[in-house]
């Protein structure tokens, strides 16, 4: 094992019982320098040879990734650069002919097909016309054409910003049909929370759901709302969840799916607030409000720990990433990880990588 260790590469070991004494002296090497990488697992439940599995997965998802960002506004070459260094994800930024270009190469015959399928899944249509679900179905056939000529695995769209109007539609459907088929979409050009999705993805094959916080401290809570949400938040080939076809709230335009999430299902939530920093809570959904205020997919968490500390300590903007499940053990165990310099090829020397548990926010340094 100490050979191993010296080789400083992200290590998991297992044992379970009566496998021997040597697990005596594990906690004394995970003290040394050497054994900073190490996680071991002592256990006789085997499932937890894929907890084990889990980071490693990660990372690999991380690396392989590509991100295309369709915006003008070009990302900070310092940020690309550490995010390439350090995970491996590339990050391209390309305008709207791209899209337009794959829009344009959509037959009408499969964009027919596929607001079909849309209209007659969904529980029902409240406010937007045929058209405008035919040409969000079109687009959302168009992104993952260009993921697939980018070969590329999440799409993110500056869609309130400078692409406002220059599509030939919103991109919320798009985005749904990424997350459930097991790619990416991500709202907004928010390269933090595509970064957050894809650790998700790896972690435990389901996809986020990007949100906007409000509070409800009468049932310490966190409403969490984005005008779309994923159908297939148990993963691709988990259960669909029912949705509506609605209008964005504040616009009362576009067409959008209204998901009904799961109420008693224990989610997490997360996002990269740095490039070396995750901050993170969990909690339950209580509730699926359905009402016309804040965005149009909903759910209330009763949240793990202090409310009240959550909202104080709130930090990083507003968008956080909520995926199925409390996931805290395999994120400590990914941020431990990522103390290796060696994870990828491209990778050079790299800083701690903090997990920070909400709603205390103690910062807890893996070392």
């Amino acid at each position: 094992m100490g050979e191993v260790l010296k080789s400083r590469r992200p290590t998991a070991l297992f044992a379970s019982p009566y496998s021997g004494h040597e697990w005596a002296q594990f906690g004394a090497l995970r003290s040394k320098p050497e054994g900073s990488l190490l996680e071991c697992f002592l256990t006789s439940d085997f499932s937890q040879l894929a907890a084990a599995i889990r980071p490693f997965r990660a990372i690999h998802h991380l690396r392989e990734a590509k991100i295309i960002n369709v915006s003008p506004r070009i990302p900070s070459p310092d940020y690309l650069k550490a995010v390439s260094e350090k995970y491996g994800t590339e990050i391209k930024t390309v305008g709207l002919q791209p899209i337009m270009n794959a829009y344009n190469s959509i037959s009408q015959t499969a964009a027919e097909a596929e607001t079909g399928r849309w209209v007659r899944q969904a529980e029902r249509v409240v406010e937007p016309p045929r058209d405008e679900i035919f040409r969000s179905c079109r687009l959302a056939l168009a992104f993952e054409k260009l993921l697939e000529d980018e070969q590329a695995t999440a799409l993110t769209v500056d869609c309130y910003g400078s692409m406002y109007r220059q599509l030939p539609a919103f991109p919320c459907v798009g985005f749904v049909r990424l997350n459930n088929l097991g790619l990416g979409g991500i709202c907004e050009s928010d390269l933090s929370s595509a970064m957050t999705h894809i650790l998700f993805q790896g972690l435990s094959g389901k996809p986020g759901f990007i949100s906007d916080p409000t509070m409800d401290e009468s049932v310490k809570g966190i409403i969490l709302a984005h005008c779309l949400g994923s159908m297939k938040m148990d993963g691709p080939e988990g259960e669909t969840a029912p949705y509506q076809l609605r209008t964005i709230m504040e616009r009362q335009e576009g067409c959008v799916p209204q998901v009904r999430m799961r109420v008693g299902q224990k989610v997490t939530q997360a996002r990269f607030a740095t490039n070396d920093t995750l901050v993170c809570f969990t909690g339950e959904i209580i509730d699926v409000p359905d009402v016309d205020k804040g965005c149009r997919t909903k759910i209330t968490v009763k949240v793990d720990g202090d409310a009240e500390k959550l909202w104080q300590n709130w930090s990083s903007g507003l968008h956080r990433v909520t995926v199925y499940g409390d996931i805290t053990g395999d994120l400590k165990r990914f941020c431990r990880y990522m103390v290796s310099p060696l994870h990828h090829s491209a990778a050079r020397d790299v800083a701690i990588l903090s997990f920070m548990l909400m709603p205390d926010l103690r910062p807890n340094k893996l070392r």
